[in-house]
């Protein structure tokens, strides 16, 4: 029996392949898009029917779908099928785990369907190389894109920094002494997060020039080398031996483009990925953990003791369940699950660092 949630899954994944082909510049990959939401369309239908639904009454797409249509729009469509692949690897995970639970067979459609679009696109020889590179980034990337890093950044903001605040103001119900607390930590704590990024950015970065200037002396001094090398590569993917040596070599003969096809091929460096501002993502870091940060002391700012704390609590509390519904865009979970459940968990941070403050004070007063 296939729940109702999981068809309507199945119809924002329709929805919102439809909405990448519709965006789409390059006709072969806007091609495939319109593919995979055919595929999708077809399993809510089918799916609507095994559970004896009028299909003539075909429900539309879901909010969370045209909230990730809108992001689309803002942020770059992408974004959208990041979340659609972590979508495709959700369900294969859910459908593997009631099978266990169930003792029932695996079937090869459990698992294949998250690589459903990767085979159509390697299979389509009309999409270019660059298309290719950029759904592989993307397809690495899944879980790791801006807008999920932002929401994160403001939730480690909020809860931190307001497990801080509700610790201070346990221990000494002073308005200076939680108002200061408060901001000492949001700088503090932005300021390593932003230290944090720019380390991994530039590290990444120095990390692949240093492995691509060797890769350009080793193609200086051992051009004959590399060639194999690269001959090797083409062999392993199943070009026929004589054509693989015979792109090698063409290839090799000129040394620029050769260091960029060795870069790739054999380092698995994309160049775009150095291209990327660590001073940029530094500041993103430092602005997101503070918006996230700031939301706890706001009251402190102009009243204290317990109506502050009061206040405090209900404007976290807020923040927290705007950060856990915005989690669903990403996980398909109930906005109320989540975000209540993101409530509940920051509300125990504090809680705990309060009671901890209301011991520590009442044993310095003592």
């Amino acid at each position: 029996m296939i729940s109702l949630k999981n068809i309507q899954t199945e119809i924002d994944t329709g929805f919102l392949y439809q909405v990448l082909a519709d965006n789409e510049a390059d006709e072969n990959v806007a091609k495939v898009f319109q593919q995979m939401s055919e595929i999708e369309h077809g399993h809510a239908l089918a799916f609507m029917q095994k559970n004896n639904l009028d299909i003539s009454k075909f429900p539309p797409p879901s909010n969370r779908a045209k909230i990730l249509k809108l992001i689309g729009k803002v942020f770059g469509y992408d974004y959208v099928l990041g979340v659609l692949l972590d979508t495709e690897k959700s369900m294969s995970s859910s459908v593997l785990n009631a099978r266990q639970k169930s003792n029932s067979a695996i079937s090869i459609s459990d698992t294949v369907h998250v690589t459903i679009l990767k085979n159509i696109l390697n299979k389509n020889s009309n999409v270019s190389g660059s298309n290719l590179a950029r759904f592989e980034k993307r397809h690495r990337s899944v879980g790791g894109n801006a807008l999920r890093a932002a929401v994160l950044g403001g939730n480690d903001g909020l809860v931190s920094n307001f497990s801080l605040v509700m610790g201070i103001a346990g221990a000494t119900n002073g308005q200076k002494e939680v108002l200061l607390t408060g901001l000492a930590g949001l700088l503090a704590g932005a300021l390593s997060m932003a230290l944090g990024e720019w380390i991994s950015v530039k590290s990444s970065q120095e990390l692949y020039e240093n492995q691509m200037q060797l890769e350009m002396d080793e193609l200086e001094t051992n051009p004959e080398g590399e060639e194999k090398e690269l001959a090797l590569i083409y062999i392993t993917k199943g070009i026929p031996e004589e054509q693989a040596r015979a792109m090698a070599k063409e290839i090799i003969s000129n040394k620029d483009h050769a260091h960029e096809i060795l870069i790739k091929e054999e380092l698995g460096i994309n160049p775009e990925d150095l291209k990327g501002s660590a001073i940029e993502a530094a500041l993103a870091s430092f602005l997101l953990f503070a918006i996230g940060a700031i939301i706890p002391v706001i009251p402190f700012f102009f009243l204290s003791g317990m109506t502050a704390v009061i206040i405090s609590t209900v404007l976290s509390a807020l923040g927290l369940f705007l950060i856990g519904s915005i989690i669903t865009l990403f996980t398909g979970k109930s906005v109320w699950f989540s975000g209540l459940r993101q409530v509940l968990f920051g509300l125990a941070a504090a809680a705990i660092t309060f009671g901890i403050g209301k011991l520590i004070g009442v044993s310095i007063g003592g």
